[in-house]
C-alpha cells in the first residue's frame, strides 16, 4: 500500500479547506479565569493512549520543554482529556522489574480502555499482551490508517515523522480481520455511522472479516470499521485517522471526535 499521490494529496486538501470554512464556529468565551464559560466535570476515566501521530505532544517538541511542563496542548489531547485522564504508554508488554524479587511492570494493568493510534510497528509480546488485555475484558479503540492525509513539516525518515502507511499488526488476522485500501478512490470527505456517531472518512482503508470463527465481528462505517467481541472485550477498528488528523473534521469543540471515540470504548 502507497501514500497517495501528491495530486490526490492536492484534491483533499481543498475539500478539508471547504469543509473548514463551512464548519467554522467562534471561539468559546473566557471568562477571565483561563477556562470558558462552559463549566466541564473533570474526568475519571482512565485511557491508555498509543500513536505516532501528534496527539499528547507537539509534533517535533522539545523534550527540555516537554519536561518542563511547557509548549503548546494539542488539540486532539484537550479534546480527549475532557471525557478521560489521558495515559500515555511507550509499550503494551509487561517491563522487566529492575530487581529479582520486585514483579514486572505491566503498563496495562487497571486500564479498561486503550485507544491505539497509527502506532509504530508493535512487537511481538505487545500483540500478545494487547490479545491477552482485550480477551479479559478491555476495550479497545484501533486505528490504522493505510493512508495518512495529513501534512506533516519533518522529513520521511525522522523518528518523529507520523507512520504514513499503518503496520497491520498480526493481532489483527488473529481476530480475524484484515484491512486493504483502493489507490483509485476519490478524494471526498464522506461520514458513516459508527454507532449514533458520524466518522468522517477521507482516502480510508477497507476492513474485512476474513475468519468469522475468531471473533464475533460486524462491519460499520460502510466497511471502514469493525467491531469485534473478543472474549470478553471488544475491539473497535477503525482504518481511517483523518478525524484525529485534521481539527475541521473534528465538529465544533471536537465533539465528533469525542463521539466518535465514545462508541468506539463505549
Amino acid at each position: 500500500m502507497s501514500p497517495p499521490s501528491n495530486s490526490i494529496r492536492a484534491a483533499l486538501s481543498a475539500v478539508l479547506l471547504g469543509v473548514s470554512a463551512c464548519s467554522a464556529a467562534p471561539a468559546a468565551t473566557d471568562t477571565g479565569t483561563g477556562t470558558s464559560a462552559e463549566a466541564v466535570d473533570p474526568p475519571a476515566i482512565r485511557l491508555g493512549l498509543v500513536s505516532s501521530l501528534p496527539l499528547y505532544w507537539p509534533l517535533g517538541a522539545d523534550l527540555a520543554a516537554i519536561a518542563q511542563g511547557q509548549g503548546q496542548v494539542p488539540w486532539q489531547r484537550a479534546a480527549l482529556a475532557r471525557s478521560y485522564v489521558l495515559e500515555p504508554l511507550d509499550t503494551l508488554s509487561p517491563i522487566p522489574a529492575l530487581g529479582a524479587d520486585q514483579p514486572d511492570l505491566d503498563p496495562l494493568a487497571g486500564l479498561r480502555r486503550i485507544a491505539v493510534i497509527q502506532p509504530r510497528g508493535l512487537s511481538a509480546s505487545d500483540n500478545v499482551a494487547l490479545d491477552s488485555w482485550v480477551r479479559a475484558g478491555g476495550r479497545l479503540l484501533l486505528v490504522l490508517d493505510p493512508a495518512l492525509t495529513g501534512e506533516y513539516d519533518l522529513p520521511l525518515g525522522d523518528p518523529r515523522r507520523p507512520v504514513d502507511t499503518a503496520l497491520i499488526p498480526p493481532v489483527v488476522a488473529r481476530w480475524g480481520l484484515t484491512v486493504s485500501f483502493d489507490e483509485d478512490q476519490g478524494a471526498a470527505v464522506t461520514t458513516a455511522p459508527l454507532g449514533e456517531a458520524a466518522l468522517p472518512l477521507a482516502l480510508s482503508g477497507a476492513v474485512a472479516i476474513t475468519d468469522p470463527k475468531a471473533a464475533d465481528c460486524t462491519l460499520l462505517a460502510k466497511g471502514a470499521a469493525a467491531r469485534c467481541r473478543v472474549g470478553k472485550g471488544e475491539v473497535t477498528l477503525i482504518a481511517d485517522a483523518a478525524l484525529f488528523e485534521h481539527q475541521e473534521l473534528a465538529g465544533e469543540n471536537a465533539a465528533t471526535l469525542r463521539a466518535v471515540v465514545a462508541a468506539a470504548l463505549r
